[in-house]
C-alpha cells in the first residue's frame, strides 16, 4: 500500500506523486483509487488501489539508479532486429516491463536508429512516448526540471 507524497511509476505512463487516495463509485461500485499527478503534461491518473501489483506498480529508482540509467544511455547498443515489426514488438515489451532500464534501452537504440537510417511514424510514436515515461521518472529520481533531463538523455547518447 501506497501513501499521499509516494512516487510511483505506473507502466506505459510514467511516473507520477500520490496526490490523495479517494473512495469513488464508478459504475455502481465503490472502489479506493489513487489519484497521482504526472510531472509532465500536468496529467492526473486514477488508479485502482486492489490492482496495483496486477498492474506493476513500483515505486520510482534512486537517485544511483538514475545514474546509472545515464551511463546505460551512453553505451554502446546492440544491433537491433532489421525486421520493423519484431523490433516494434520487442520494443513494447521492454516498454510495457515497467523497468526504467529497458525504457532506456528502447529510447537509446530508437534515437540511435532514427539518427542513422530515421523512423517509421509508429516507431517515432514510440520514441516520443518512451522518452516521456523515462523522463518522468527521472524528474522524480533527481529531484530536477524535464529541461535538464532532456538535455543529460541527448549528452548521454551524444545526439
Amino acid at each position: 500500500m501506497y501513501n499521499v507524497g509516494d512516487k510511483i511509476v505506473y507502466p506505459m505512463h510514467g511516473a507520477g506523486v500520490i496526490e490523495s487516495i479517494e473512495e469513488k463509485e464508478i459504475l455502481g461500485q465503490k472502489k479506493s483509487y489513487y489519484i497521482v499527478k504526472m510531472p509532465i503534461g500536468d496529467m492526473k491518473v486514477m488508479i485502482p488501489t486492489q490492482n496495483v501489483d496486477d498492474i506493476g506498480i513500483r515505486e520510482i529508482i534512486d537517485e544511483h539508479d538514475a545514474d546509472r540509467v545515464f551511463r546505460a544511455l551512453g553505451q554502446n547498443c546492440s544491433s537491433a532486429n532489421a525486421n520493423w515489426n519484431k523490433r516494434y514488438r520487442e520494443n513494447m515489451t521492454k516498454i510495457k516491463s515497467g523497468n526504467i532500464f529497458e525504457v532506456a534501452d528502447v529510447v537509446r537504440s530508437l534515437m540511435l536508429r532514427e539518427k542513422e537510417k530515421g523512423l517509421s511514424t509508429g516507431e517515432r510514436k514510440m520514441l516520443n512516448s518512451a522518452r516521456q515515461i523515462l523522463i518522468s521518472e527521472l524528474v522524480l529520481a533527481k529531484n530536477t526540471n524535464p529541461f535538464d533531463i532532456e538535455t543529460t538523455i541527448n549528452n548521454s547518447l551524444k545526439v
